[in-house]
């Protein structure tokens, strides 16, 4: 008897084993594949059309049942949603998961994901989310201090039963979370929200103080050292391998240098505590600095790309860095981020300018996800498509494309283009499939006055001579590129489509007047739209 029961459980063991390394081999996973970022969901790309929730729409279970069904008609697929410590850990060691038991059940069942964002020690550089028990004993929890002493509303990096406290919560987390979400409705997790002191350079606590008059870890000095030439240029300027103490190594950057550090110190321990739970990818986000701002200013430390480096030398469990980007220079942002070789991922982004820019993520940064942030505000409507709000209509379209979009992603056969009233430049042109794309604002004729202050695309080519475009506000020319040839380029035809199932539906073909006879593509001026364009090249 003993034998056998032995026997049987040796056996219900190795199939536990093999049933986790199954579990674990399908894990959502990010790369890069030329130039495209990805999101492996079941072995296939997944692409995110996604949103985050205002900071005070996921505290209750009720708001799920409202939230999630809506944003689901809306072609949100994705939702990125607060998760605090204060709400799982209330009373120190006890765990309540049932508020976010129900958000995944109720996104299950409208199908779905979610991305969670773990408002622990830090949540926009300040420490409101942590619970009451550890706000309350700034002795066990010490805070981070002004120049004059002052304690702030900031956890210290330098409190060790801080990270242990977090790293233990955020552990249990992502053991909860591998045992209730085995379907994976659960993507990715945000780990921290935008760290970084604010009001000072630097936290000036006693134990903050004794550190950053030691010496630079000669870890930290070696990685920085091996990608000396790499260096960004904010970095690069300060870096001297030569010295000890961190003023000595970063000059005047030093400040900066030294929360990033420990930040990134920090948060590699939560994010290792829960990666040995459940290894879900894992990434951290940023407040970027406006023009002209100073650290502090902005949350200083934090891993915006100035001193990213840093972090990347130093945060090993963390698999990518992602900017909140609510400045105009939306582009600039998301190369500063590519030349560092991060997959892109915009966790948040301004509501009212995020038509525009998912349509460049997608298309021109080849992002695998775009969320503006309080996509729970955008109004739900019964009107019809042109009353739907322009986020909605974008996401559709996209949607629309299916699989289509990650592969041509992945080929390079994407591009897209962004103009407003104010851009520095009339005319934008892209390039793809031997031909060049040039757009303009809309503008009425014969008078020629703007008829939309915003305008952008998505060209994607799914053929030798064919492309879909998906658009609003722009007049698009076409010309044949002559670092390809020298023929000439023309328009065959000009469709306007939606899906229908496997296949295409023509709504209307544009000519004549639509057109200017032919010559160009006119969007519609105020709601995107799906373009099928067929075009030809002929010889001088």
């Amino acid at each position: 008897m003993w034998k056998g029961t032995r026997r049987w459980f040796a056996i219900a063991g190795f199939a536990a084993c093999l049933f986790t390394a199954a579990h674990a081999a399908e894990l959502p996973r990010v790369s890069l594949q030329n130039g495209a970022s990805r999101l492996i969901v079941d072995g296939k790309p997944f692409v995110m059309f996604g949103g985050e929730l205002g900071n005070s729409s996921a505290g209750t279970a009720e708001q799920a049942d409202d939230i999630l069904p809506r944003l689901a008609s809306q072609h949100v697929n994705t939702v990125l949603m607060p998760v605090a410590w204060e709400q799982i850990e209330p009373v120190e060691g006890r765990f309540d998961f049932r508020i976010l038991d129900h958000w995944i059940d109720v996104a299950r069942s409208q199908r779905q994901h979610l991305v969670l964002l773990w408002f622990g020690s830090w949540k926009n550089g300040f420490s409101e989310y942590a619970p009451a028990w550890v706000k309350a004993d700034a002795v066990r929890f010490p805070r981070a201090r002004a120049v004059d002493g002052t304690p702030l509303e900031i956890l210290s990096t330098f409190g060790a039963e801080t990270q242990r406290m977090d790293s233990r919560a955020f552990a249990a987390l992502m053991e909860h979370l591998r045992q209730k979400d085995t379907q994976q409705t659960v993507l990715m997790v945000q780990v921290e929200n935008e760290v970084g002191v604010v009001s000072e350079r630097r936290d000036r606590s006693d134990a903050a103080n004794q550190a950053f008059r030691g010496e630079v870890p000669p870890s930290l000095v070696s990685a920085l050292q091996a990608e000396r030439a790499q260096l960004t240029p904010e970095l690069g300027a300060h870096f001297n391998p030569q010295g000890r103490t961190w003023s000595e190594v970063f000059g005047d950057a030093v400040d900066e240098v030294f929360m990033a550090w420990r930040y990134a110190t920090y948060i590699d321990g939560v994010a290792q505590a829960g990666k040995e739970k459940y290894a879900l990818p894992m990434y951290l986000n940023v407040q970027l600095p406006a023009f002209l701002e100073r650290a502090g200013e902005y949350p200083s430390g934090g891993p915006h790309p100035y001193f990213q480096q840093v972090y990347r030398a130093v945060a090993t469990h963390i698999d990518l860095y992602s900017p909140d980007i609510y400045w105009p220079e939306f582009e600039y942002w998301v190369k500063r981020y590519q030349s560092l070789g991060n997959p892109i991922f915009i966790p948040e982004a301004k509501l009212e300018a995020s038509p525009y820019n998912a349509l460049f993520s997608y298309g021109e940064a080849k992002a695998f996800g775009f969320c503006p942030f309080g996509i729970d505000s955008v109004p739900k409507t019964d009107k019809g498509d042109a009353e739907r709000p322009l986020i909605v209509q974008v996401y559709a379209a996209l949607e629309s494309l299916g699989d289509l979009l990650p592969a041509a992603q992945a080929d390079g056969r994407t591009r897209a283009l962004v103009l407003h009233a104010g851009s520095p430049r009339p005319t934008q042109t892209v390039a793809l499939g031997g031909y060049l794309f040039s757009g303009t604002l809309s503008r009425s004729w014969p008078k020629k006055e703007l008829l939309t202050d915003d305008g952008a695309m998505l060209v994607l080519q799914s053929g030798a001579d064919e492309f879909y475009v998906i658009g609003s506000g722009l007049t698009v020319s076409v010309a044949r590129d002559p670092d390809v040839d020298a023929r000439v380029a023309g328009i065959a035809s000009i469709e306007e489509v939606e899906r229908s199932g496997a296949d295409w539906k023509v709504l209307r073909r544009l000519n004549g007047d639509q057109s200017n006879q032919g010559r160009q593509l006119m969007m519609d001026p105020k709601v995107f739209r799906i373009y099928r364009l067929r075009l030809n090249a002929i010889t001088r």
